[in-house]
């Protein structure tokens, strides 16, 4: 029973024990699913699942093997969730006080015209009262001004959808999900830990120790206060720009802001190459001839405190690593791509490298040649949550 929905889990990447798969079948004989479809999502998801991390493989895995028994409105095709893909509406100047219509539509009759409409439509909207859009009178879509309807994904306009559908609930909670700005934020909040305290009295409210505090004397609130950081984490961040990591431009931009907005380091120095570290580092993500800086110039206006972040995806052809000649973009000055990075490692204590295609060891082929070297000389974690938060983790460490 259901043999086939284990293998679309695991398909997934979900590690399925025999030992759980069959208590899960014990569990729907004693009928615990009550019957019904969203029974049968919630117990699956109770025995299955050991962490919310693996929740949206799990809602990916229901959904694929469930499609059929699944009403039709679920069904978003990708090119509609693309033009509603508009994560920084402003919604502050909504009207709500337009678009109130007085509609009473049974919502069997909503839905019948929302496939309608995932039929039909074939361009973008927003502003409209008909299509599946943003921002307007549409009972279809999401940031609108019309009571009632069906929100698609992104932003609630009204705050009164009857239903929300082609929405991933916790695909943020993935592990191995690739980062955004917020994410990053997170991330380096982190570095924190190495600012130094003043030597001053304790005015700065210590949250965790109150919170243990106050539960030791069975919740009568108390207090604890710390001394005040200062911002001591001096940060270099070097961006690999061009040819494959095109497709990591906006996370890379997304990496570069999160750090630029943040208020606790006390230095942040940004340079650029391509494919490779060479003599030089560009100044900015353009990687012009000319427009860059020695790496001795480098070294002596930044010690060796300073935290190194490597950001590229290592991947290039051996000669452009190992050639004397390999940079074709600039000068080599007497050294190999492989020879500067391995100088490059020896200035800095503290020095990872996130890499937005890591295969690692046991993927690697034997075309990686590239990233398999550049992982011997540095620390290297992928470019998601538990990549970063592995990377940040080595760069704290006290040795």
């Amino acid at each position: 029973m259901f043999t086939d929905f284990l293998y679309t889990l695991r398909d997934k990447g979900l590690s399925v024990s025999m030992t759980e798969w069959i208590t899960f079948m014990d569990a729907l004989d004693r009928g615990l699913a009550n019957s019904s479809l969203e029974g049968l999502y919630r117990l699956g998801r109770l025995i299955l699942v050991k962490t919310e991390s693996d929740y949206d493989r799990f809602d990916m895995a229901f959904l694929e093997y469930f499609k059929n028994i699944h009403s039709g409105e679920d069904e978003i095709p990708e090119i509609i969730m693309k033009f509603l893909d508009k994560e920084n509406m402003d919604l502050s100047k909504l009207n709500r006080e337009m678009y109130q219509f007085d509609v009473k539509r049974e919502m069997a009759e909503t839905k019948r015209m929302f496939r309608e409409r995932v039929q039909e439509q074939k361009t973008e909207h927003n502003g409209g009262n008909y299509w599946i859009g943003t921002s307007g009178g549409s009972s279809f879509g999401h940031s609108g001004r019309n009571p009632g309807g069906l929100r698609v994904s992104g932003k609630t306009g009204m705050q009164s959808a009857f239903q929300v559908i082609g929405e991933r609930k916790y695909q943020d909670f993935r592990r191995d999900k690739t980062l955004d700005i917020r994410q990053f934020q997170m991330a380096f909040r982190r570095l924190r830990q190495f600012s130094a305290k003043l030597d001053v009295a304790k005015t700065e409210l210590d949250l965790d120790k109150t919170i243990d505090e106050t539960c030791n004397k069975g919740g009568m609130l108390s207090l604890e206060f710390d001394k005040p950081r200062k911002n001591s984490v001096k940060l270099l961040l070097l961006f690999d720009c061009g040819g494959t990591m095109m497709p990591f431009a906006e996370l890379c931009n997304d990496l570069f802001q999160a750090v630029h907005k943040a208020n606790h380091f006390k230095d942040v120095k940004t340079y650029y190459f391509h494919n490779c570290i060479y003599s030089k580092v560009y100044k900015d993500a353009e990687c012009e001839l000319g427009n860059w800086v020695d790496l001795d110039y480098l070294f002596r206006h930044t010690d060796k405190d300073y935290k190194v972040i490597i950001v590229g995806d290592a991947q290039m052809a051996p000669e452009e690593l190992y050639d004397i000649n390999g940079n074709y973009r600039g000068p080599n000055d007497g050294k190999s791509g492989y020879e500067w990075n391995k100088l490059f490692k020896t200035k800095y204590k503290k020095i990872i490298w996130l890499n937005p295609r890591f295969h690692g060891k046991l993927n690697a082929l034997s075309w990686m040649e590239a990233e398999n070297a550049l992982a011997e000389i540095y620390d290297m974690y992928p470019l998601t949550l538990d990549g970063l938060k592995d990377g940040i983790s080595k760069l704290m460490a006290p040795r």
